[in-house]
């Protein structure tokens, strides 16, 4: 199944990144920041396949050197918050052959990106572990017509309705801010997953593959599934150690709820098509039956015995009493279900199965939802550990009054700190605070894990009703095609001609033997 990963960031300095170390890091390149004065080098020989810079039409030849480039964005962005590039990272589809991925990155970039102005850089990477990918750099600022960088935003003077400009108390006159281009504006995010999944499954289909991606979450897309939790490196390692972790459990828990919940829904999924043919077949069902009523359920049953027993009717007598006896035996337990479930006619299964649906559908929702709050509950634990383990770096750094010296020091920290904000903010959207109170999350854990035992333990328990429900299909199914072949309007009419016209066939052959036989004794007499 292809890889749907597509993540969109952006390169800040109030973070200590840098777009310089950003490039060297993609292409495997040694670069010098003129920032702040170091050289970048993060040795990728062994894992980058291809890497380049994509340039507009009216850019500057010289970016096409990516220290020129970078260099020259970092030059123009001079506050200490400064947003320096978008960073993308996606991923390749294994099932497209190796040598159509820059094909494919360059069409991506040039439709999406360099069309519009932006230079793209790009980096393929791939260690032949299954994970191959691409990184992206991607310019912030739009460029005039001479190659010279323009500003993000502009200042425009609010007007009264008079066209006249507003005047504040403070002697000023009342402004805003009005962004240059509209690269920033959250649609584009959704613009350019489409892109990437457009070109994804054109060569997909290409390459003669029924695989497709999809970029929405599941909750878009209309599925029903629970996500599971991103391990990070540490829990996968120890996974892969076989050592089980907090996050590998829920995963595993959480993998098994949603075979249950499929399980449990395409059952009565194939039920519910299953009545609604049934439904439409009665008709035709009322036709071909002598008499005026609708046949009972236990007829039909009994009217199954029976056709099985006429198929074995050239079986040895030890076969057929064996399997006579197993028929008998199915469809008494069968009869027995209809007969404890006050099951009588086709609309009596049909409510049968609509309230068995009623039933499993609120389970497997609060299943979801359970399942859901504890991935959410694992996630702010660990996001609390990393934050709890940060802090003092966080701090530090916060200390550090003077430029260069704060600069240096989110340098060296760069992986703590982006840890560090990660988690703040995870917390902030999961917990509303960066203060986690333990004792309550672990209480609502358990309540929340001793209740999906019990949801799963209930979804279990209609496991047998599901399965006496698809045999009792099975043997209807068995007996409503038989009698329908033989129905006015059936097939019978067409098999007995497609059988009258072998026998006359070989009627014919046998008439032309004869034929020479009947001659040589005429001659004779």
């Amino acid at each position: 199944m292809p890889c749907p990963h597509f993540k969109i960031t952006i390169v800040k300095r109030s973070q200590g990144q840098s777009a310089v170390a950003g490039a060297a890091y993609q292409s495997g390149e040694r670069l010098f920041s003129e920032y702040d004065q170091k050289t970048k080098f993060y040795n990728k020989k062994k894992e980058l396949v291809h890497a380049e810079v994509m340039l507009p039409s009216h850019a500057p030849p010289g970016f096409a050197d990516r220290a020129t480039l970078w260099n020259a964005v970092e030059a123009v962005e001079n506050q200490w918050n400064s947003q320096l590039a978008r960073r993308i990272v996606l991923a390749f589809p294994v099932e497209v052959p190796k040598e159509q991925y820059l094909s494919m990155i360059k069409e991506f970039c040039q439709e999406q990106f360099v069309s519009k102005g932006i230079i793209a850089d790009f980096a393929i990477h791939d260690k032949g572990d299954g994970n191959p990918h691409a990184h992206i750099l991607l310019t912030l600022r739009a460029m005039d017509e001479h190659g010279r960088w323009l500003p993000k935003a502009r200042k425009v003077y609010d007007l009264d309705e008079n066209g006249e400009r507003i005047r504040l108390p403070s002697g000023n006159w009342k402004c805003h801010k009005e962004n240059t281009v509209d690269w920033n504006d959250q649609k584009y995010a959704e613009v350019w997953r489409h892109g990437w999944e457009t070109i994804t499954n054109r060569y997909l289909e290409a390459a003669g593959r029924p695989e497709r991606v999809d970029l929405r979450s599941f909750e878009r897309q209309g599925i029903q599934q629970i996500p599971t939790v991103h391990l990070g490196p540490t829990a996968h390692q120890m996974e892969k150690r076989g050592v089980k972790t907090f996050l590998g459990n829920l995963n595993r828990d959480i993998r098994a709820a949603n075979s249950l919940m499929q399980s449990i829904r395409s059952a009565i999924r194939g039920l519910q098509r299953w009545i609604a043919d049934l439904n439409e077949k009665k008709q035709l069902l009322l036709d071909a039956l002598e008499k005026a009523k609708e046949p009972t359920l236990s007829d039909l049953l009994v009217d199954y015995f029976n056709l099985r027993n006429e198929q074995r009717s050239d079986w040895s007598g030890k076969a057929k009493l064996k399997c006579t006896i197993r028929d008998f035996e199915e469809v008494k337990r069968a009869v027995d279900y209809l007969k404890a479930h006050s099951l009588n006619t086709i609309e009596d299964l049909d409510t049968a199965i609509s309230n068995l649906n009623q039933t499993a559908a609120p389970l497997r929702k609060q299943l979801k939802q359970n399942e859901n709050r504890m991935r959410a509950i694992a996630q702010t634990k660990d996001a609390a550990a990393v934050h709890a383990k940060l802090k003092p770096v966080h701090d530090t750094f916060m200390k550090k009054n003077f430029k260069l010296t704060k600069n240096a020091y989110a340098a060296q920290h760069k992986d703590e700190l982006d840890a560090f904000n990660k988690a703040v903010r995870t917390l902030m959207k999961l917990n509303g605070s960066t203060a986690v109170n333990f004792s309550a999350l672990d209480a609502e854990f358990s309540a929340l894990q001793s209740g999906s035992a019990e949801l799963r333990t209930q979804l279990e328990t209609l496991q047998p009703d599901v399965s006496a429900l698809k045999d009792i299909r099975k043997y209807i199914d068995m007996v409503l095609n038989k009698q329908q072949l033989s129905a006015p309007g059936g097939k019978t009419a067409e098999k007995e001609s497609v059988l009258k016209k072998l026998n006359d066939s070989k009627a014919a052959l046998e008439q032309k033997k004869l034929q020479p036989q009947q001659k040589a004794t005429e001659h004779t007499l």
